[in-house]
């Protein structure tokens, strides 16, 4: 190739390459968003065994780093024209792509598992919630605190209670139908007006919340999955055009 167009391609590369660490720092930053787990949703997917969302996004926290390191390397190298520098980064770029398909592909997988539906969810709630149990403590302080943020109750509603078995009806067989976080609460953390409650009126929260956690879930999933895709998409031509510049240089 001419010297003018080897020149060319190797600015084509680093702007590719400069484009790529930022998008790469993105997708750091989205990983660990997933990872400190802001609506507090970690025990559902935990309890079920089924946590690889979260596995992922510490996949994505090395993947989306390295590759913001190895793209730096790779315009240090690019400039330099240098056919050993640009095997090293080829070569660090193309074990780093493997991980992040892999934490990609984990969390879009395993999203369908724990969502797809609700019956997985309303199980896991009917059977640990008030249970005696590390487990059982983990998700009635989860759906507590689900139940009146969301303002809602249950996975379904709160004839989600009255229609199924539940620990939390054997625990508790002369109180509400349903749990009190199904209810409005006072700043005391007192039901606002427990007949009502009671009785199924107003203070009791009609929707359900299965709507809310597949929300959450969902956009856990985009972040480290489908934004993941789309940088690895990126990150591909941008090898191929690592490739062709490794192959011109003498």
């Amino acid at each position: 190739m001419a010297l003018g167009g080897l020149g060319f391609l190797m600015f084509i590369l680093v702007a590719l390459n400069i484009l790529a660490a930022a998008a790469s720092l993105a997708l750091f930053a989205v990983a660990i968003w997933v990872a400190v787990d802001g609506y507090k949703l970690y025990a559902i997917s935990a309890v079920s065994g089924k946590d690889d969302i979260f596995a992922a996004a510490w996949i994505a926290i090395f993947t989306g780093f390295a590759f913001f390191l190895t793209c730096l390397f790779g315009i240090y190298a690019a400039l330099k024209r240098s056919r050993n520098l640009m095997l090293v980064y080829l070569i660090i770029m193309f074990i780093i792509f493997i991980f992040e398909c892999a934490s990609a592909i984990t969390a879009a997988t395993n999203r369908d598992y724990l969502v797809g539906n609700s019956n997985l969810v309303k199980k896991q709630m009917l059977q640990f919630y008030t249970e005696d149990s590390s487990n059982g403590k983990r998700i009635t302080d989860t759906w507590n605190r689900v139940m009146q943020e969301g303002k809602c109750c249950g996975a379904d509603g709160p004839t989600d209670w009255l229609t199924f078995d539940s620990t939390y009806k054997t625990n508790f067989p002369k109180s509400f139908p349903w749990p009190e976080n199904c209810c409005e609460k006072l700043s005391n953390s007192e039901v606002k007006n427990p007949t009502s409650c009671q009785t199924g009126g107003q203070a009791l929260f009609k929707k359900g919340c299965f709507q809310h956690i597949e929300w959450v879930l969902s956009n856990y999933t985009w972040a480290v999955s489908w934004y993941g895709f789309a940088v690895l998409m990126f990150v591909f031509f941008m090898l191929l055009l690592a490739m062709v510049y490794y192959v011109q240089l003498d």
